[in-house]
């Protein structure tokens, strides 16, 4: 079997890079924010908002989620001794050395004691926020786990084991933040309530298909058009209700009997001065990446920027693309470049170790296999913007001919790895992940696929 030049492997790790840079949370910060002499800026064209500083006597700053550090230190570079002070809460290791806001680490995907105690500081400016206080909300994903405040009647490990059992199902992050939403006293628009009647502007990075305010992060500041019902049909469907932590079926039980409040719903006056803004998505993410490939020679598609669906299953439609570029050049000319993005799922069978993108890039290798001929000729990345792709320090893996070469000289069965979900061992021994690190901004996943 041939291998793919080396070249392009590292074409494929720049294109990701490039896609990254594009979505640093500091420049965008400094894109979103503005101040014209007495004037505060937030957001450009129809969705710009305006304040006078004059206004108002202070401005904090709340901030969760992987991208929050980067998001805080790209604001103080614009209004530095202008924020009176703030909290940020975020993955443990996503850090940044502010001078004007606290910074807290906390846990990702399930949450910690750590989590609890970020719900609780940033909850507590509610207790001094006024008429005349400015309050910069700063959201981006992986927020519901990092920021966690158990409803009434709740603990910790409620929220916790229902997390885990949502993830292991194959839940979407949809269904998982609709029901965190209603186990939570600070999402699904509980925090825009605890801060009234402060002025709050959200600032907001997606990692989310569709990029749905009420979805990423759990929608902690906008209305929620979710409810009791919806968690109910979701723990039906899923076929976890047996599963649920006692207190947890309890309160899902009182709410869906009306017994309990539904989260805050449009014209809730706790949104009354609130303004959300879009900063940061996934597809700005691929246009960078679509560039960047244009730059290196390849003839570049981006296919869609909301891939959902089994991580398994959507490896084999990106392969049967490959496959028609490789042998007919259909729907790109070699040397092409397929770029997709989005978040899939992955439900557990076995009880390996592994990320969604690594589990797509394992069965696009095995898979791929199968057609060695054509195989050769392709080079396939999949990985997560914020470096952590699962409960993984890998943002990804690669799947080429050449580490299919190498997992047979080792001996590894590839289906094998695949069926016990065990991705991340299976290219750790084969040298075959992606680390960057903790990237400090997230806009869920990107896949390439060249074909040179």
């Amino acid at each position: 079997m041939n291998r793919v030049p080396a070249s392009v492997a590292r074409d494929a790790e720049s294109i990701f890079r490039a896609a990254l840079a594009r979505v640093d949370p500091a420049t965008m910060m400094r894109r979103a924010v503005r101040i014209e002499e007495s004037v505060l800026i937030a957001g450009a064209g129809i969705d710009e908002a305006r304040y006078e500083f004059a206004d108002f006597d202070r401005i904090l700053v709340a901030a969760f989620g992987k991208a929050g550090a980067r998001m805080a230190l790209g604001l103080e570079g614009v209004l530095g001794d202008r924020i009176s002070g703030g909290v940020v809460a975020v993955k443990e290791g996503h850090i940044e050395s502010l001078t004007r806001i606290k910074l807290v680490e906390a846990a990702h995907p399930v949450p910690d004691v750590r989590s609890v105690r970020a719900a609780a500081e940033i909850l507590a400016l509610g207790r001094i926020v006024d008429e005349r206080t400015l309050v910069f909300v700063l959201i981006s994903g992986g927020g519901s786990s990092i920021l966690c405040a158990p409803a009434p009647g709740l603990e910790l490990e409620d929220k916790a084991a229902t997390t885990r059992l949502l993830l292991a199902c194959g839940a979407t992050i949809r269904e998982v933040n609709c029901v965190r939403k209603h186990l939570s006293a600070v999402k699904g628009g509980r925090l825009a309530a605890a801060l009234a009647p402060a002025t709050v502007v959200s600032l907001v990075l997606s990692d989310v298909v569709g990029d749905d305010l009420n979805v990423i992060a759990s929608g902690p500041t906008v209305p929620d058009p979710t409810t009791w019902a919806d968690v109910i049909e979701i723990v039906q469907r899923r076929r976890i209700g047996d599963r649920l932590p006692a207190r947890v079926a309890e309160l899902i039980r009182r709410g869906a009997a009306g017994e309990l409040a539904d989260t805050p719903k449009p014209g809730d006056p706790s949104f009354a001065r609130c303004c959300t803004l879009l900063i940061g998505t996934n597809r700005l993410a691929l246009l960078a990446a679509e560039a960047n490939a244009r730059e290196k020679g390849y003839s570049p598609l981006v296919l869609t920027s909301r891939l959902t669906g089994e991580a398994r299953e959507v490896a084999l439609m990106l392969l049967g693309i490959g496959e028609d570029i490789a042998e007919s050049g259909f729907p790109l000319r070699r040397p092409a470049c397929l770029i997709a993005g989005g978040e899939t799922t992955v439900t557990l069978r076995g009880s390996g170790k592994g990320g969604r993108n690594q589990e797509m890039a394992l069965a696009f290798l095995c898979a791929a296999s199968k057609n060695p001929r054509l195989f050769e000729r392709m080079h396939f990345l999949a990985a997560s913007t914020d470096g952590s792709d699962g409960p993984t320090d890998a943002a990804g893996a690669f799947a080429s001919s050449e580490v299919l070469e190498r997992a047979t000289a080792a001996r590894f069965d590839p289906a094998s790895y695949l069926e016990d979900n065990n991705s991340y061992r299976f290219f750790a021994s084969l040298d075959a992940l992606l680390k960057t690190g903790p990237t400090n901004t997230n806009v869920g996943d990107v896949q390439i696929l060249l074909v040179p």
